[in-house]
Parts: C-alpha cells; structure tokens; sequence
C-alpha cells in the first residue's frame, strides 16, 4: 500500500472510532441502548443489487436480533476502496464488506481458480459451481488465518471490454491500449496474453481515468456503464465474455465466532437472504443497464467470437493447475459443470 492509502486508511479507523465512541475488534456500542453496530461496506451505489441485498440483510437481523445489534450500510466506497475494506474487516474495525474474488487472490492463492479466464462455460455453470459446498468451501475458509472468512458469493455477471474509441472485435484491437484491470496478478497477465497494457485501479478511479484518456478502456458487467457513469465516456462495449467472477461478501473472523450457535443460526439465514435477493436484483438491472447504455448513453455493443480470446487465454489453465496442484479436483469438479451445461451464449 503506498502512503496515501495508508494515510487514508489510518483516518477511515479514526473516524470510525470517532463515529461510534469506542472501536473494538469485534464491533462497538452505539449510544442508544448499547447495541452493537455491525458495520459492512461495499464500493456500488444505491440502487445497485449489492446494496439492496444488504438493506433485506440488514433489516433481516435487526427483525431478529435488533435488541442486540444495530446493522449499518455503507456504500460507494464511504469505508475506502475494496483493499481498504478488506483490511479494515481483517483487523475487526468493520464487520463484513464486499470485495471483488479478483482482489481477494492477494490474500489467498485459493482465489486464483475463480479468476481464470474461461472457467466457465455458460452462466448456468458459473451458477451451480458457485452454489456447490465442495468447490467454494475450501476457498471461501482459506483466509481464515487472515482475520476473515467469505460467508456468501454474489453474482457479478459476465465481464467484458469496453472502451472510449476502439470496438474490440479480436485481441489485436487490444494491442497497444491501456485497459484498467482490478489489482491482481491474474487479471495483469490475461491482459498482457491478450495484447492490451494492464492498468489495475481501484475502481473508484476509473471514471476519471477514462474521462482524462489516461486509460483506453476498462473491463467489467454492464452495470459500471450506467450505475457508474462509464458509459458516458466509453461508447463500445464487447462481450468476449472473458471471465465471470463472483463478488464476496467477507466477514471478520473473531465476530463471526464470538456469536452464539443461535445467532449463527440467524446470521447464515440472512447470508442465503442476500444471495437470494442479490442474484434476483441482478438480473432484472442487468437488462435495465443494456437498455439504458445503448438508449441514452449511445454505446455500441458488439458481439465478437470469443473463441481467439480464449485461445490467447488458454496458457493460464494449465500454468495455473502446475502452480497449485490442491486446486485441481476443484476444478475438475468445475469442468464437470462445464460438460453438463455447456455455453449458453449467443
């Protein structure tokens, strides 16, 4: 972390500290009756999925358990970034926040799986991977030893390359330009094997690198074209369709284990919630997204084969399998998906 982040890091504790009277490990005591605050951050706005299923999730507990705890949302990155975040629920100074499973594989190698390019073949079996115990258990309980421990999966669809002025029809469209990419050593490399020049930012930089052309492009769902402006800027987007990663709502580990069975009970109850309602959301404003970029922002979507994509991408699968050889019945227990529901994409 370079010093701006870890003086913005240090002054999001303090003023979380400020904000609730006294800041423990494991939550702290707001002033009204001293119910303890749970804390969970996210980098979306308002209106996304994400923040509508934390707000069900919120109102869930606080329907059960609102004697004993105050649950509080913040989103559009208010906590910090999504590293800051994760940071801030290792240590215990807030609860839970969503992270991207690509930033993620800088604090487990277990992560790198569900970054490959093409894991998937279609989303029904990026759905059924996710929804299987014996292939996220293993992952999601692999940061433990680091404070936290995923406690649910959320969809973030397929993504996708777009950019300001260049349709990407084949990865030699890629060649020379600058692609903001999220902060892992993967997504650096599938951009370098694709001809692009890797940029990773957090995300909340994005709109101003695009708008100022110190980037080209980015890649991501539909969503970031519209609930986050970047349509306004980049005008073409291409479904090469080159991953399909899950966001991950995290919690840290010392609160998680400090409840009681029954509370546990009713915290697993409310994680299910929002995988329930997140995924339900997801679709409807996937569609409202399309429309939108396309009706109002004017942004040319493009429809390329994918298979030089995946040709270029290919490398990564068997690297990856030699490199960490305890994640290959996990993906082999993917690939079973893949044969069982091949692509289902137009």
């Amino acid at each position: 972390m370079n010093m701006r982040n870890k003086i913005r890091g240090a002054v999001l504790v303090a003023g979380l500290a400020l904000a609730a009277g006294t800041l423990t490990g494991c939550g702290s005591s707001s002033a009204d009756g001293g119910k303890q605050i749970i804390r969970i951050g996210h980098n979306q706005s308002t209106n996304h999925p994400t923040h509508i299923a934390l707000i069900e999730f919120e109102e869930f507990i606080e329907s059960k358990l609102g004697d004993k705890y105050d649950v509080e949302v913040f989103p559009s990155e208010l906590l910090g970034s999504q590293n800051e975040m994760v940071q801030l629920t290792q240590t215990g100074a807030i609860n839970f926040c969503v992270a991207s499973n690509s930033l993620l594989e800088t604090f487990s190698d277990n992560y790198t799986l569900f970054n490959l390019p093409y894991l998937f073949a279609s989303s029904t079996a990026y759905h059924a991977s996710m929804d299987d115990p014996s292939i996220t258990d293993p992952i999601f309980e692999s940061t433990k030893q680091a404070g936290f421990e995923a406690v649910t999966w959320l969809d973030a669809g397929t993504r996708n390359f777009y950019t300001v002025d260049t349709p990407i029809e084949t990865p030699a469209d890629l060649h020379g330009l600058k692609i903001r990419v999220q902060q892992s050593p993967t997504n650096v490399r599938m951009m370098n094997l694709l001809g692009g020049s890797a940029t990773p930012m957090g995300f909340g930089d994005v709109y101003t690198a695009l708008q100022s052309k110190i980037i080209d492009g980015a890649e991501n769902n539909e969503m970031a074209l519209t609930d986050n402006g970047h349509g306004d800027v980049c005008k073409y987007y291409s479904y090469d369709m080159h991953q399909m990663i899950p966001d991950i709502l995290i919690g840290n580990n010392a609160f998680l284990e400090g409840l009681s069975d029954e509370e546990r009970a009713i915290f697993e109850e409310g994680f299910e919630l929002v995988n329930q309602v997140q995924r339900e959301e997801w679709v409807t404003a996937v569609e409202n997204a399309k429309d939108r970029a396309a009706n109002e922002q004017g942004v040319n979507f493009l429809y390329p084969d994918t298979k030089p994509f995946q040709e270029a991408c290919s490398p990564m699968h068997e690297d990856m399998l030699a490199q960490y050889p305890d994640l290959v019945p996990i993906y082999e227990a993917i690939q079973a998906y893949n044969e069982q529901y091949p692509s289902d994409e137009s």
